[in-house]
């Protein structure tokens, strides 16, 4: 159920990466986002952050261990609850990483983050780029990983049980009557009283602030004068975050499907809504070439047209799906929406449909279950919990009430025609959440930092390609790397042009010109 910040990066599967949208459906990735410093924030965090009061945080000495995969090694790394009161207690961090194993001088540590918020950075890390990342890369750097405070192995936050979260994905994202508006708002009202229930300790302490000044304690542990850091999808803000708060401290950032800081909740939702309009007629230009394509052979618009009747009609009347849980317009278009993060997905995504309008919905609940990280005994990772507790806290909320979400959802069917009731009515969660906000939107130029490689993709589902181009724009420092093509995110998704330009800033320091472009083979 989740929608504002939804994205999803990374080869090992649809779930692996990023969120971005905080409402009932995918997106990410979607995966969106957007923390801003508050200004007592920036002040404590730029002026001696390593400070007294936080000596022994940026002291500690990790006891590395065996964590039961081959060739990785795990840690604990402390940090403050609070920042504001580095005295009042302790979160604790996991962390994660595979030694350089050479061939060349070791280069220091490697950050890698997937995105979410909410996506385990140690398990993207031990699943995917610890093995998956260049050789080059992987043979000079110590790759290393820490997830975020309130994600996953981090004192995550939880909010309800796997039957509650069943119901939750099931609500109706696109009501149709007060009944119905009423309905969803009390599935928002109860995700977030179970939030508050369940984690009111972490809840008010997981910005992404917070996770960018932790990111530099654990740089400082490892013993590296400068960051080094890979951030996909909402990875991205969270590097630029860390770019804005220290830049005498940025050694060589990729940020790679960026996103922009600049923009309010709504506008980020809006503008992702228009990126997977823009996914959903690439993979429809592809399946109306096929003969089997169940949407029609016709023409893109009547591919769109077909998959909105589509979701009409299980609106009206869910279709089984083998198991108790029947596939209704939410679970279907969440589906959709995960099948729009990698190109390498449409296929499936052509037979899970063929399968759903004839009656079997057990395909597109797969892949919506691979979104939300529901495992097959019914209980699911935190991924969604984190999601929306980082996003409701980096910006205020999109909406007043329901009324405004209403008011906003013709802007969002204009966005996307397919998608965009249903994701206008997603942007209402945080509406009710317990923390009050702590950021705000702003540009951020980070004067002063070394050369930020930024890389957007042009028909990128959960981060628009314009993100991209305005946070490359906002930094001082930004060189933008384009790649003309499919899917969410770049590197390591099989441009040889993209793969080489950021190997070569990675390990020489020497970001591509900015504008380079890279095609799609």
């Amino acid at each position: 159920m989740d929608s504002r910040r939804v994205l999803r990066t990374s080869a090992t599967a649809l779930a692996a990466a990023g969120l971005i949208l905080s409402g009932c459906t995918g997106g990410s990735d979607a995966s969106a986002t957007r923390t801003t410093t508050t200004s007592a924030a920036r002040a404590s965090a730029t002026t001696s952050p390593d400070g007294e009061a936080l000596k022994k945080y940026y002291g500690q000495k990790l006891a590395w261990r065996d964590c039961g995969v081959p060739g990785f090694q795990c840690a604990t790394l402390l940090a403050p609850l609070d920042y504001a009161k580095p005295d009042g207690g302790d979160v604790k961090l996991a962390v994660s990483r595979v030694r350089a194993a050479g061939p060349g001088k070791r280069l220091g540590s490697l950050l890698v983050n997937p995105g979410g918020p909410g996506g385990s950075a140690v398990g993207y890390l031990q699943g995917y780029a610890g093995i998956g990342y260049p050789a080059p890369v992987r043979a000079r750097y110590d790759m290393v990983a820490v997830d975020p405070r309130g994600v996953a192995r981090s004192e995550p936050v939880e909010c309800l049980t796997g039957p509650r979260m069943d119901a939750y994905t099931q609500v109706d994202q696109t009501p149709d009557d007060a009944a119905e508006t009423n309905a969803l708002s009390a599935a928002f009202k109860e995700f977030s009283a179970g939030c508050e229930k369940r984690s009111g300790k972490v809840l008010p302490h997981v910005s992404t602030v917070e996770t960018a000044r932790d990111m530099d304690i654990l740089r400082a542990v490892l013993g590296d004068e400068k960051l080094t850091y890979v951030g996909a999808s909402y990875g991205t803000f969270l590097g630029a975050t860390y770019a804005e708060l220290f830049p005498g401290r940025v050694g060589r950032l990729v940020l790679d499907g960026a996103m922009d800081p600049s923009l309010s909740a709504l506008d980020l939702n809006r503008d992702q809504t228009a990126g997977f309009e823009t996914a959903f007629r690439a993979f429809a230009a592809d399946c109306v070439t096929k003969p089997d394509c169940p949407l029609g052979t016709e023409s893109v618009a009547a591919a769109g047209e077909a998959l909105r009747a589509f979701f009409r009609d299980v609106d009206a009347k869910p279709v089984p799906t083998g198991e108790s849980r029947e596939l209704g317009e939410s679970l279907a278009t969440t589906g959709v929406i995960a099948a729009m993060y990698d190109e390498g997905a449409w296929p499936q995504l052509r037979e899970a449909l063929t399968r759903a309008i004839g009656g079997e919905g057990s395909g597109l609940l797969a892949l919506a279950d691979s979104y939300y990280e529901r495992e097959a005994d019914g209980t699911y990772a935190n991924l969604m919990a984190a999601n929306a507790a980082v996003n409701c806290l980096d910006l205020p909320a999109a909406y007043a009430g329901p009324a405004d979400a209403a008011k906003a959802a013709p802007s969002f069917e204009k966005a996307s025609p397919v998608f965009g009731e249903g994701l206008a009515w997603a942007a209402l969660n945080c509406t009710y959440w317990p923390t009050r906000p702590t950021g705000s939107p702003h540009r951020i130029t980070a004067e002063g930092a070394a050369p930020i490689l930024v890389v957007g993709t042009t028909r990128d589902p959960a981060t628009p390609y314009k993100w991209a181009r305005s946070l490359a724009d906002q930094l001082s420092s930004g060189t933008l790397l384009t790649y003309d093509g499919d899917g969410h995110t770049a590197y390591g998704r099989g441009s040889d042009c993209v793969d080489t330009a950021i190997n070569a800033y990675l390990l020489e320091g020497t970001p591509p010109p900015d504008g380079k472009r890279c095609s799609q083979a």
